[in-house]
């Protein structure tokens, strides 16, 4: 019976891409010339695991690429080879070529087979050129006729008997063979008795057996790691003479946390696809997300059904009623808990977003001829995952803009009494009920008088309009408004800061921005921790009630007569701190019937899209903690509505998006 291994194909990718990211972390820690051996053994074990597996689940491609790879971090392993520039370079190309391939063969497409075939030359050519044997450390010798060995020196006997596949899947004897020369003295005793005649030969068959002999003091966990990928593809025995006994500690030994026992796998599958099965890590299980929106999803509709009985509670006046109440707060407890626990388990750190950062900066700086310290701080803030798939994109375009625009070249820090490398900076953490995500550096900050400059020129303000610094700095995020002198690949395109805010807009969050001339200057992300549950602000326009989010809100201000200014055009404004807020009626927006009379009402003053707005209202009902609904799933897209929610009495009210409405308006307004 064979095993179809097809499914643990997901497992495989998914562990695969964390391990080209571990592999991808160390690469950009190695040190020039005298790097980490810790750190090379690291990417080697990483290569290694990645060639198993992939010639376990028949990715020959993949396997042929990972073992030219591995060939070129062993030379490094040992030391006959030295880390240069040029190798870290193709190193973390080959990371990438490898991410492509298996994107590829995840996606059931042709890979770019001249793309890598250029990239595994490359590495096959850095390996030819290595410097000659006697310029470097002599590797161990395998000795076919060794010495006499002392009779109480430490002796294994290892039978090694390749099974047919074993070539196929990706195994090299000639490497195992040097691995263990380097743990002792070897001996090798070739068994040719199971070759055939040469008319029978099969080149991709193994015909081989070894008889080895390794003496010196290791252990057999050392001999069995040789193996480790190859165990399902040969039959391997080990046998110690004059292995000296193991002294026990005089103290017992505490293990703090066990591992997980694995699942074991048939022996068909190989131990590459138990490796990739990702069964056994300590303490934790894979879930798919779609099982985790389902549960939030299934936990929101329990926290509506338990609003609607609450509701209902309060109108009860039986015998009964007292006892039903103490039920619905025990009831309404135990809903938060259980909402606040399924949360947890959407909640991922940022550092999976920060992780990708060293490499970009790396190879931006190279480009820009320019030195940059990244610092990465806050990484174990966590926020739910969908906000983190998509606060990416926004950060790399402000990881871009800052050494672009923000970092000067060496030479003209060092003139402004700096050191020659650049600091940026990446922080994160939790601001009450939202995550705050900064970008900061030390560069030339932004220049108010070349923003003015650009902006007059595209005609975004009048030749003889002032304005503040910080009217002048949000002039940046303008569509397509950019000071690069010229077009590049890195900036200059028209495409930048105005995406930025958008994408943050549509996470309902919101971006600002401080500079100092000459001292650099520092974007500031503020985001909902989930996109699933908003902390909101009841309102009543008419018969009506609308969530507002909290994060959006400045002040709520009651109106008084006179307090409204109508300007040319038909708008309205009021005065708020030292300057005016247009007024938008909500009532005119949705078509609903207001109660008050036209002066009367709150005005909430909100922010959104970079700009405020106060909202005229009803009353104000309170705050509560709502589950969004998709309208665009369940209905369809609404300007000015980012989703609904259902209340307590079992009524919708719509969950305003600030920012849509604030456009919504202008639009009008212009019209």
């Amino acid at each position: 019976m064979t095993l179809d291994l097809t499914q643990f194909h997901g497992v495989f990718f998914e562990e695969s891409f964390e391990a080209l990211d571990s592999m991808e972390a160390a690469l950009l820690k190695l040190d020039l010339g005298a790097p980490d051996a810790e750190l090379i053994n690291t990417i080697f074990r990483v290569a290694h695991s990645m060639k198993g597996g992939s010639a376990t689940f028949g990715f020959t491609e993949i396997a042929s690429f990972t073992h030219t790879l591995e060939t070129l971090l062993d030379e490094l392993r040992g030391q006959r080879m030295q880390v240069t520039q040029e190798i870290s370079n193709q190193l973390l190309k080959s990371v990438d070529i490898m991410r492509e391939m298996l994107r590829a063969v995840q996606a059931k497409q042709p890979m770019n087979a001249q793309r890598v075939a250029d990239v595994q030359f490359d590495l096959e050519l850095i390996i030819a050129q290595k410097p000659q044997a006697a310029a470097a450390p002599a590797a161990p010798a395998i000795n076919r006729a060794a010495p006499p060995i002392p009779a109480a020196a430490p002796r294994w006997h290892i039978s090694l008997q390749p099974f047919p596949q074993f070539f196929s899947r990706g195994n090299d004897p000639l490497r195992m063979l040097d691995e263990l020369a380097a743990l002792g003295e070897l001996t090798v005793d070739t068994d040719l008795s199971s070759a055939p005649a040469f008319a029978d030969f099969q080149p991709q068959s193994c015909y081989l057996k070894w008889n080895l002999v390794l003496t010196g003091a290791t252990e057999e966990a050392a001999i069995r790691q040789v193996f480790d990928w190859a165990e399902g593809d040969c039959a391997v025995d080990i046998r110690g003479e004059n292995i000296p006994p193991v002294e026990m500690p005089a103290e017992p030994v505490v293990v703090e946390n066990p591992p997980t026992p694995t699942l074991p796998l048939p022996r068909e599958a190989g131990e590459g696809a138990q490796a990739m099965s990702g069964i056994g890590e300590a303490g934790s299980i894979r879930v798919a997300v779609e099982k985790i929106d389902e549960l939030m999803n299934t936990v929101g509709e329990l926290v509506i059904t338990q609003s609607m009985l609450t509701e209902l509670g309060r109108t009860l006046e039986d015998s009964l009623s007292e006892q039903f109440r103490l039920g619905l707060a025990e009831l309404e407890r135990n809903m938060r808990e259980l909402q606040e626990s399924v949360m947890r388990v959407r909640m991922l750190p940022i550092s999976s977003v920060f992780s990708r950062f060293p490499r970009l900066v790396r190879d931006l700086a190279q480009k820009l001829d320019k030195q940059v310290e990244l610092k990465l701080t806050g990484e174990t803030t966590e926020l739910d995952k969908t906000v983190l798939e998509k606060i990416g994109d926004p950060l790399v375009h402000l990881v871009r803009n800052s050494i672009d625009h923000g970092l000067e070249k060496p030479d003209v820090r060092r003139a402004a009494g700096k050191k020659p490398a650049g600091t940026l900076r990446l922080h994160a953490c939790h601001r009450g009920g939202n995550i705050a995500v900064e970008v900061s550096d030390d560069g030339a900050g932004l220049n108010a008088e070349r923003i003015l400059a650009k902006a007059r020129a595209r005609n975004l303000i009048g030749p003889q309009d002032t304005l503040s610094t910080e009217q002048t700095y949000d002039l940046i995020f303008s569509p397509g408004f950019s000071t690069a002198e010229s077009t590049t690949d890195v900036s200059g395109r028209g495409v930048g800061l105005d995406v930025v805010r958008r994408n943050v807009m549509e996470l309902g969050g919101m971006i600002e921005l401080t500079s100092e001339p000459g001292r650099g200057a520092r974007f500031v992300i503020t985001l909902p921790l989930t996109l699933a549950i908003v902390d909101g602000q009841s309102i009543a326009v008419g018969r009506e009630s609308y969530i507002v989010p909290l994060i959006g809100i400045i002040e709520s201000l009651q109106l008084t007569e006179g307090s409204l200014s109508r300007i040319a055009g038909g708008g309205e404004v009021f005065a708020f701190r030292g300057d005016y807020v247009p007024v938008i009626r909500l009532h005119e927006m949705f078509g609903v019937t207001r109660q008050r009379e036209a002066h009367e009402g709150i005005v909430v003053v909100v922010e959104g899209d970079g700009r405020r707005a106060g909202l005229m209202v009803d009353d104000l009902l309170g705050q509560q903690q709502v589950v969004i609904k998709s309208l665009d799933t369940n209905f369809g897209r609404v300007d000015g509505v980012s989703g609904a929610t259902i209340l307590g009495d079992g009524s919708v009210a719509l969950i305003l998006d600030l920012p849509g409405i604030i456009r919504r308006a202008n639009s009008r307004a212009h019209a």
